[in-house]
């Protein structure tokens, strides 16, 4: 079994509070959102939706390098989530440098 990075602890936890939405629209129905993580795998018209939450919610977006967010939330044909809680999302950030790229 392969180590787990801190960012997939960090999405872990944004899950089992559920300050989460996996999915443009089921995201689009929440009233704040502190950070959006957009699949490596998405399709382009995806991957301008999710721009479009994070420009609505004023927050940074970021896509996954090497897994894909399927493999990190553990959820079937997930290609966006976006994460309302603020101390978490700074925390998945902080540790993301690594295994992560910021999209404008």
């Amino acid at each position: 079994m392969d180590k787990k990075s801190k960012v997939e602890t960090f999405i872990g936890f944004a899950m089992r509070t559920g300050n989460f939405r996996i999915g443009t629209n089921a995201a689009a129905t929440l009233k704040r959102a502190e950070l959006v993580i957009v699949c490596n795998s998405a399709s382009e018209n995806t991957k301008k939706e999710a721009d479009k939450l994070a420009r609505k919610f004023r927050c940074p977006i970021i896509e996954p390098k090497v897994k894909t967010l399927e493999e990190l939330t553990h959820r079937e044909n997930a290609k966006v989530m976006a994460i309302a809680d603020k101390s978490l999302s700074k925390a998945i950030l902080s540790n993301s440098e690594e295994d992560f790229i910021a999209r404008n």
